[in-house]
């Protein structure tokens, strides 16, 4: 059922006999679940500041320290400009990318709960290394533990959030990571913004912290529940229809967990997921979920903004101190944001906020085109009027994108793959999501340095094509079933080409 080869009549009307409260199990499985996204949040937030620490850089990168000392003398755009420092943010996600791989097999074979526990054991051990690094090498060695937890924590936690989510309200829920996300870029802007005057070791607490969401997600891995849908993929029926049960604060769950063993079915008919993914009838997730929007998501240039937003205030002019602070500004705008995504997001749609935001993204670029274009880059401090002009485009980039891209980019693929393939689906997401961000991040500097305001001009670019993709090939899925998302396809007037319509399969209709 669930990979639309073959559809039960009745099984494509059971949404509507679907029955749910919202229970304090629920509650507390979102929260604890929803914690992976703290990780990641907390890291974004952390590298930037750090990373345009005085002690930080004096430590391991006293040639960028000497050039951002000569600052007049020195090109602004290219103050930051250091392979080997980017190197120490990007290397995170170099190693999400290969760990998301491990992290599959983890996630299906021994269910979404185990990953989650895995990437807090291996994020923690990365903030301990960091804290006490003493040399380049210990950091990257720190930053490898650090990416692995985020491999396995970004793999579990979105698919744990949907699938423990009733459909009509999967999109806020599914949020919650996005949105724990943004409050720990919030949280590590603070406490860089108080370590940074912290001599000589607030960089060590900046990096050490990160152990604090480890260990909370650590605890609460040990106590969550399963996810049904994992449970009845392992064989495990009775306890999966219990969970079930549980969460959904009512015995009435025939129809929901009828659809769940279809799909466990399926799942166990497919012996390659990864090779199941690049199957015809799939193309449209493959396309969609698996390639297009994470590498979009990371395309918009807001990870670039979020990364090195200190180091960018203070290639502006704002000094160390207002570069923190503007930043916690940004990030506390995200977190608004994503509030507004989360009450949202179910009542306008995904397309909606995709297509508004794409717009609000590109005329926010054209300002800081303009400004970057006429007035930066000369050896001068920005006066205070563009200054503050800038950063207002910048806010509302960001906001654009915190109700956006942000959510929606962890929030759609995870609803769009059926159950025989959403782990391999979910690690071919992860996987192409930390290889933008981490290409984005090892080379945004060097990019500032060389095409000076054009990067701008460039993501202002694939930001328009973004636009037009969602315009043309993603399909509204709010509020189905995410056992059902497959018959969009059927029904779309570019996917259906491809994969077969349900007109195709009396069956169906």
């Amino acid at each position: 059922m669930a990979g639309g080869a073959f559809v039960d009549p009745e099984t494509a009307k059971r949404a509507q006999h679907y029955e749910y409260n919202i229970t304090r199990a629920f509650i507390l499985s979102c929260m604890i679940g929803a914690i992976g996204g703290s990780l990641f949040g907390y890291d974004l937030g952390v590298s930037g500041g750090v990373t345009s620490m005085d002690d930080f850089l004096v430590r391991f990168f006293p040639k960028v320290y000497k050039r951002k000392l000569a600052y007049k003398n020195e090109t602004d755009y290219c103050k930051y400009d250091n392979q080997v420092l980017t190197l120490f943010t990007s290397s995170l996600y170099f190693a999400g990318l290969v760990s998301t791989f491990a992290a599959s097999y983890v996630t299906r074979q021994r269910g979404r709960k185990a990953s989650i526990i895995c990437g807090s054991i291996s994020f923690l051990l990365g903030a301990i290394v960091n804290a006490a690094a003493q040399n380049i090498a210990m950091l990257i060695i720190g930053r490898i533990l650090l990416g692995v937890g985020i491999g396995f924590g970004n793999q579990a936690v979105p698919l744990y959030l949907s699938e423990t989510a009733p459909p009509k309200i999967r999109g806020a829920v599914n949020q919650l990571f996005q949105l724990t996300t943004c409050l720990g870029i919030m949280v590590a802007n603070l406490v860089n913004y108080f370590t940074e005057k912290l001599h000589p070791w607030g960089w060590r607490l900046s990096l050490g912290l990160a152990a604090v969401p480890a260990i909370l997600m650590f605890i609460g891995g040990v106590f969550l529940p399963e996810t049904p849908n994992s449970l009845v993929e392992q064989g495990r029926m009775e306890e999966g229809r219990r969970n079930l049960e549980r969460i959904r604060g009512t015995k009435n769950v025939d129809a929901e967990f009828a659809d769940l063993i279809d799909a466990s079915n399926a799942a166990r008919a497919v012996k390659h997921p990864f090779r199941n993914l690049l199957e015809r009838r799939n193309r449209p997730q493959f396309v969609i979920g698996a390639l297009g929007i994470p590498a979009f998501q990371q395309l918009t240039g807001m990870n670039s903004i979020l990364f090195y937003a200190p180091v960018i205030f203070q290639s502006l002019g704002f000094g160390n101190g207002a570069s923190l602070y503007s930043s916690l500004i940004t990030s506390s705008i995200l977190v608004l944001a994503t509030l507004v995504s989360m009450y949202l997001v179910d009542r306008l749609g995904r397309r909606f906020f995709f297509l508004e935001a794409s717009a609000q993204m590109i005329l926010s670029m054209v300002v800081v085109v303009i400004i970057l274009a006429l007035k930066f880059g000369h050896g001068v401090v920005l006066a205070k009027g563009y200054a503050v002009t800038l950063v207002i485009a910048i806010c509302t980039f960001v906001a654009a994108y915190g109700w956006s891209w942000g959510p929606l980019g962890w929030l759609v693929p995870s609803e769009l793959f059926p159950l025989e393939m959403r782990s391999a689906g979910q690690s071919v997401v992860v996987s192409v999501n930390l290889f933008f961000t981490a290409a984005v991040a090892q080379f945004f500097l060097v990019s500032l340095c060389h095409l000076k305001y054009g990067i701008f001009i460039l993501f202002g670019g694939l930001i328009l094509t973004m636009a037009t993709f969602i315009f043309f090939l993603l399909p509204e899925t709010k509020q189905v079933p995410i056992e059902e998302i497959y018959l969009l396809f059927q029904k779309h007037p570019i996917w259906g080409k491809v994969v077969g319509t349900a007109d195709e399969k009396p069956d169906a209709n």
